[in-house]
């Protein structure tokens, strides 16, 4: 029997063709080649970031740690809290999403009150987002807005308590929750167990930054920092073995040799050891060689692969930072329009507070802006160099250094700066001298 689906591209329906323009349809060539190409990929969905596969490579001791730590819930004792640090794709995320899935089948195979919450702070966005999902892990209802922080907090205590939950919950990247709101929220999160018997909260805080702690009070970090695990980064053997592992269900066999895994995992080594690079790496390479009706990944796929990827994590890194920081930015690119190239610090604060009022914002202070173009100059998005203007004192001159063309893009994207660029500077340059 023939399973394989038959698209009419000549359909008498005239779903695939404009015959009565005379003009063929955009899509058919799309569809023709879609469906006769070289098939590369078996499984996409392996090589996407969110999957978590049945094997980690080289993880298996912090595995057994962070289960060690974790198993007195399985007897209905609340574990330690954890601190889990380590640089982007070090396995931190899948590790635990990972031993989450394990206690989860236990719990359910033994009845247990045990629940569990992965959470993202930077995409939940806010403490309100944090707290209702929150609830939402151990079944209590809370509206996508309208309640006060503290009612959706009291809402989450009284759930715990009269339902007996066990909550664990991971706060991954949770620096972003405490660089933009404080960690008052953690400090209330540690101590909502007062007053429970072996039901409550149990906290697992992943971060990036291994400079986090500088952010805490120490009657937080002492709370959330029972436990703690180190990722380090991989080595290029190591990520030449996961590679392998996922390129083997990813991909048809022969579509994906052995130099390629060896250059993705080489090229991500050289960079932390990252694997989410490497496999977001190979991922787009065999993307690449499918688009070219190409029969297998090659390394010229990689290189290009390359360029795609490092465009893109320059729009992802743009389009997350604060709204003051894109305001910075935006000042620099219609400077630069205006014949301005590279501003003094002064006129660069005076193109920012027009801004402002344009959009309706309250300019922060020129000492905070500083501190901003700082920020904005150690991520390498600008430079922030030291100029002596004699009797008028030093100052600062800015120069872009991410490509003019790739901030647009990422002001644009903002539906609340685009209609900046169309706005014209007026700023006497004789100021900026």
């Amino acid at each position: 029997m023939d399973n394989r689906i038959h698209i009419d591209l000549e359909s008498s329906k005239g779903l695939f063709q404009w015959k009565k323009s005379g003009a063929r349809d955009p899509l058919e060539e799309v569809f023709e080649r879609a469906l006769s190409r070289p098939k590369i990929f078996k499984n996409r969905e392996v090589m996407r970031s969110d999957y978590v596969p049945e094997k980690l490579p080289h993880r298996d001791e912090h595995i057994r740690s962070l289960g060690e730590i974790l198993s007195p819930t399985l007897r209905c004792s609340r574990p330690s809290n954890v601190f889990i640090y380590g640089k982007t794709g070090t396995g931190k995320t899948a590790v635990v999403k990972y031993v989450f899935k394990r206690f989860e089948e236990i719990a359910s195979k033994e009845k247990l009150p045990l629940k569990f919450a992965y959470i993202n702070c930077r995409i939940a966005g806010t403490e309100y987002r944090v707290l209702a999902e929150l609830c939402g892990a151990i079944e209590v209802k809370v509206p996508f807005t309208g309640l006060s922080k503290a009612e959706v907090f009291n809402r989450l205590r009284r759930g715990l308590n009269e339902r007996g939950y066990l909550l664990v919950a991971c706060f991954d990247e949770i620096d972003a929750l405490v660089k933009n709101y404080g960690d008052n929220l953690l400090y209330e999160l540690t101590r909502i167990n007062e007053g429970f018997g072996e039901s409550g909260l149990s906290i697992i805080g992943v971060s990036n930054d291994l400079h986090f702690k500088d952010y805490l009070d120490p009657r937080v970090l002492s709370s959330l920092s029972e436990e703690e695990l180190v990722f380090h980064p991989y080595t290029a053997i190591e990520l030449i073995d996961i590679l392998s592992e996922r390129a083997s269900e990813a991909f048809y066999d022969g579509a994906v040799p052995q130099g390629v895994i060896n250059l993705c995992a080489a090229l991500a080594a050289a960079e932390h050891g990252d694997a989410r690079r490497a496999i977001d790496l190979l991922r787009v390479a065999a993307e690449v060689a499918e688009r070219n009706g190409d029969e297998r990944v090659e390394e010229k796929h990689v290189k290009l692969a390359q360029n795609i990827i490092e465009r893109g994590r320059v729009f992802e890194a743009l389009s997350t930072l604060p709204l003051h920081s894109k305001l910075i930015l935006t000042s620099l690119v219609l400077l630069k329009r205006s014949g301005i190239g590279d501003p003094i610090s002064g006129t660069v604060y005076e193109a920012y507070k027009k801004l402002c009022g344009l959009i309706g914002v309250d300019p922060l202070t020129n000492r905070r802006v500083s501190s901003l173009i700082s920020e904005l100059d150690m991520l390498g998005v600008l430079k922030s160099d030291l100029v002596n203007r004699g009797r008028y004192g030093r100052t600062r001159k800015i120069s872009l250094l991410t490509p003019i063309d790739e901030v647009e893009e990422v002001i644009k994207n903002d539906e609340l700066l685009s209609t900046l660029l169309n706005h014209t500077l007026k700023i006497d340059s004789r100021r900026n001298r």
